[in-house]
């Protein structure tokens, strides 16, 4: 799919968040209500996110990236809540995330060393 180019979309920012999110669900072999579940939304609200039709909070975007066990603050640069050039090490973790040649459990080994070596370890509760 796309970019979504629909009346009543929040903003490319949030499409291309959602996109993410899917992505990032696929990867991790969730359906759509095991995420849901997982991060304590609605199945409905997070469908709406992942189609680009509704702009989540940071808390939701925060359980959202601990349930998927990817970084939150990649997700607030997506979503536009952080500036990427604010955001420093995340940006790596986001790279890791991105890499479909990675399985779920290598991605979090690479992010927790990655993590160790920079000294953010103790600032996000490991996944």
């Amino acid at each position: 799919m796309g970019k979504l180019n629909m009346p009543g979309s929040v903003g490319s920012a949030v499409g291309s968040l959602g996109e993410y999110l899917r992505d990032q669900r696929t990867q991790a072999q969730m359906s759509l209500r095991q995420l849901a579940e997982l991060a304590d939304v609605s199945n409905p609200y997070l469908s709406q996110i992942e189609r680009g039709l509704r702009k989540p909070s940071a808390e939701v975007l925060q359980q959202i990236a601990k349930a998927l066990r990817i970084s939150a603050e990649s997700l607030y640069v997506r979503a536009g809540i952080l500036d990427a050039e604010q955001s420093g090490a995340p940006l790596v973790e986001d790279a890791i995330d991105r890499d479909p040649r990675l399985t779920a459990r290598q991605k979090t080994a690479l992010r927790d060393i990655y993590r160790s070596f920079v000294g953010t370890a103790d600032l996000e509760e490991n996944p």
